[in-house]
């Protein structure tokens, strides 16, 4: 028995030991496995249990203008939030409410927010050690609240979380072309997304071990990443030529009621450099997500009940065309402005030259269709540079023809309408044209004039610029370079010149006829600025579809004629009010822009001798001067000289010192002794008038003129005065400066018949 039970035990033992050697030998196979196979794995989680990370967020980089001025820029705010437990402990430990009571106070006062809401928040939230009593907080208001939070020993109550927001010092001012970041600082749009990882920067990391209790541990794997900021972008714009297209978009916005926005873009023609971009109406940079009043407008008269589905639709549909920048995004019909592509492909092929004569009849049948001209009674006989200048289409049809379906095709690609630019902005739309299979040669005869055909307005004046600059394709591109943090350039722009597309010699000629049509009997007269020689053409274009019987008016210009430098566009989109051609439309508000960025660029002005003896004169000083000596000095000037009152001295004058009048026959009056200026003249409505008309109705009235938008000045006898300051009817003292504006209005340059006109 002893024997049975001694062998039994045993025989256990054994089969206790075999499952112990098993189980080691599994133990032990897995302590290889995770020795090898899996450790980097299991190192993993050991580390991750065993350290703490601290980031180091990277500044995103500022963005300027080319002469330094920050356009976008990174600025420290603060989230300001509380521990409703730590406050509610306060409170019990106190046996009261006045620590709550007392971050209330502090938090209202400092941050301007409603004390209710934060008591809310505590009472609420009693379990919570985080709520966010306000975003954005300025450094001057988180230093105040770090000094309250110090002397009332608030510290475990109220918490300062710093962050960076991006900050645009001049509100909406290239609005389109800048974009914007969201929340956590990435750039949604414009040069913030497409330059975003260079604006970025890289974040910087610490890595340190601690024990359950937050004691360090020497380990191996404390690690410091230094941050990395982001570079900062200088761009091509210039604030001073950005203001000033943006002004001149906002008065052609208003004065045409364009129903679907006005854009425009300056140009360094040699370089493609932009130097303005814009898209009105605009929206504010600093606060993007807030539609802007004429889509607030929109939104409210929707009929929408707000908090609804169908409402934040709605919205956010309005948000996107706000924040979209037609210049790259909204392809339209050039219109008259392709004449002077067309015109280029004629001439640089010879099929064509200058002193040609046609006749226009008013329409041209292609295929037994009828195409008619914007002068439906017919242009009567015009050289071919005459035909240009006067936008006549039967002309620009005819020689189209001449170089056939394949070659005008060639050409069209060439100048870069079939494919993106290559601007440095997200969402450049292609332009919309036929298959090269599908086009006719009705197809040409319309395209020969910019119809039924799309482009955006960068790539109409991207192609513009190859005319000018002598036949080259650029690239039109927003950045000149990149900096450091501190100021190191580590990337500056090459000019990309694609192609050369005609020669310098039709550059030549094509700008020779734009340049004469604007200073002489042109369709761009209104494109005119007195001292500067500007080519240019404008084009009024029709809608095709459901908006029909709209138009599209538009105008490109480039100068100086002789050496071209820069160019603009403005595009005036569905005009409501006034004349709707583009001579009208947007040729005066291209004329404009010149005038003042030609100056500022360094363009000097060169005067003919017509206009030097016509130029306006500025009044000077003579307050304070002996009437005698006054007289001498402002007759010697070639003014004409009214003394009122008797004195030895000039008291006042009017015109005042610094007004503009026009050189022929004005008149200063100088009060002297007690005599004084009074309003005494009512100022007389010169709109519709001549501007010798109105020159000498001002003159009869004992007034001074000023005359913009005209060459031809004080003799001229098409252009009529369209708007003055002062108004009709106010009282003025005698001498007092009257400035009135003129345009062409009889200027048309329309397509806008010919999508309902081709007809059978």
């Amino acid at each position: 028995m002893m024997r049975y039970l001694a062998a039994k035990v045993k025989g256990r033992a054994g089969l206790v030991g075999s499952v112990l050697v098993f189980a080691f030998v599994l133990l032990f196979i897995r302590v290889v496995v995770i020795q090898t196979t899996d450790y980097e794995s299991y190192r993993a989680k050991v580390t991750q249990q065993l350290t703490t990370r601290s980031s180091d967020l990277a500044e995103r980089g500022s963005i300027k203008d080319a002469d330094g001025i920050t356009l976008a820029t990174s600025v420290t705010t603060y989230r300001v939030f509380i521990s409703p437990v730590d406050v509610l402990a306060a409170d019990e430990k106190e046996g009261d409410r006045s620590r709550s009571l007392l971050v209330c106070d502090v938090l209202s006062e400092t941050l301007s927010v409603d004390a209710a809401f934060v008591l809310e928040q505590i009472d609420e939230y009693a379990a919570y050690y985080d709520r966010t009593i306000a975003k954005n907080v300025s450094q001057e208001k988180a230093d105040i609240l770090t000094d309250l939070i110090a002397e009332y020993g608030l510290s475990r109550m109220i918490y300062l979380d710093e962050s960076s927001t991006r900050y645009y010092p001049y509100g909406s001012l290239a609005s389109h072309v800048l974009g914007f970041t969201n929340s956590a600082g990435v750039g949604l749009y414009g040069l913030e997304n497409y330059y975003n990882d260079e604006l970025s920067g890289k974040s910087g990391q610490t890595i340190y071990a601690s024990d359950s209790r937050g004691n360090d541990l020497l380990y191996d794997f404390d690690q410091v990443y230094q941050k990395e900021d982001g570079l900062t972008l200088v761009s091509t714009l210039k604030v001073y030529v950005q203001q000033v297209l943006e002004q001149q978009l906002y008065e052609a916005w208003k004065n045409t009621g364009a129903e679907n926005r006005v854009c425009g873009i300056v140009m360094d023609v040699n370089t493609g450099a932009i130097l303005a971009m814009a898209t009105y109406p605009d929206f504010d940079l600093n606060s993007p997500w807030a539609l802007n009043d004429e889509l607030s407008a929109v939104l409210s008269t929707s009929g929408l009940t707000s908090d609804t589905d169908a409402y934040e639709k709605r919205r956010t549909e309005l948000l996107t065309e706000m924040w979209s920048n037609k210049t790259i995004t909204e392809p339209y019909i050039p219109g008259s402005t392709f004449k002077v592509i067309t015109s280029s492909m004629a001439l640089e092929e010879k099929l064509v030259d200058l002193s040609e004569t046609f006749y226009c009849p008013g329409y041209l049948k292609v295929n037994g269709i009828t195409i008619r001209c914007h002068e439906t009674r017919g242009h009567g006989k015009l050289t071919f540079a005459q035909g240009l200048q006067q936008s006549c289409n039967p002309i620009l049809m005819t020689v189209g023809l001449r170089l056939g379906t394949d070659v005008f095709y060639d050409y069209f690609a060439s100048f870069g309408y079939l494919e993106r630019t290559g601007i440095d902005l997200p969402g450049e739309a292609v332009g919309i044209f036929y298959n090269r299979s599908d086009f006719t040669k009705l197809n040409l005869a319309t395209s020969s004039f910019g119809q039924n055909f799309k482009v955006t307005p960068l790539a109409q004046i991207t192609a513009i610029a190859a005319v000018a600059n002598g036949g080259y394709l650029v690239t039109p591109h927003l950045i000149e370079g990149l900096e450091d943090t501190d100021g190191n350039r580590v990337y500056t722009y090459q000019t990309q010149k694609k192609v050369q597309v005609i020669s310098e010699e039709t550059c030549r000629t094509v700008t020779a006829v734009l340049e004469e049509g604007v200073a002489g009997n042109g369709g761009a007269r209104n494109a005119y600025v007195a001292g500067f020689r500007i080519a240019a053409k404008t084009g009024t274009s029709e809608k095709i579809g459901d908006k029909a019987d709209a138009y599209i008016c538009s105008c490109v210009a480039y100068a100086p004629a002789d050496n071209p430098q820069y160019a603009c566009i403005i595009v005036v989109d569905e005009p409501t009010l006034g004349t709707l051609y583009g001579s009208a439309a947007a040729a005066p508000y291209v004329s404009n822009v010149m005038e003042l960025i030609l100056p500022y660029l360094g363009v000097e002005a060169v005067y003919t001798e017509k206009e030097t003896s016509r130029l306006a004169v500025t009044v000077p000083s003579y307050c304070y001067w002996g009437t005698e000596t006054a007289v001498a000095y402002a007759e010697t000037a070639g003014f004409r000289v009214e003394v009122i009152g008797e004195g030895k001295y000039v008291m006042a004058q009017s015109p005042a010192a610094g007004a503009a009048v026009e050189k022929d026959a004005a008149v200063l009056y100088f009060y002297c002794g007690n005599e004084r200026p009074e309003a005494t003249v009512q100022v007389p409505n010169l709109l519709g008038m001549t501007a010798a008309a109105a020159h000498q109705t001002l003159v009869n009235a004992n007034l001074n003129v000023l005359i913009k938008g005209t060459n031809s000045y004080l003799y001229g006898t098409e252009a009529v005065a369209v708007s003055q300051t002062p108004a009709a009817g106010e009282y003025v003292a005698p001498g007092a400066a009257v400035t009135v504006n003129f345009l062409y209005l009889n200027d048309d340059d329309s397509d806008a018949d010919i999508s309902v006109s081709v007809t059978p």
